[in-house]
């Protein structure tokens, strides 16, 4: 069994008021050497044993289709055995 682990941030530049709302509350909560917080998303998928350079194009293709909005998120991702 393989696993791709996605993660999902926005790109630099794009506001991130989750993350700014985190921070207010590490702040609040004592926390001020926090400098910045950029909250993102994680997706696991799992998948049967197979041809790992035709897993990681069809991973990075699923995430340009529909698992991202490239005009506002990056991703990366990694394949590990499950």
């Amino acid at each position: 069994m393989l696993i791709a682990k996605v993660y999902i941030t926005l790109k630099k530049g794009i506001l991130d008021p989750q993350g700014k709302a985190v921070k207010g509350a590490l702040h609040s909560l004592g926390y001020e050497e926090v400098k910045e917080v950029r909250v993102g998303k994680y997706i696991e998928l799992t998948f049967e044993d197979g041809d790992l350079s035709l897993l990681k194009d069809k991973v990075d293709e699923m995430c340009k289709r529909i698992l991202t909005n490239p005009i506002i998120e990056d991703y990366t991702f990694e394949i590990v055995e499950g």
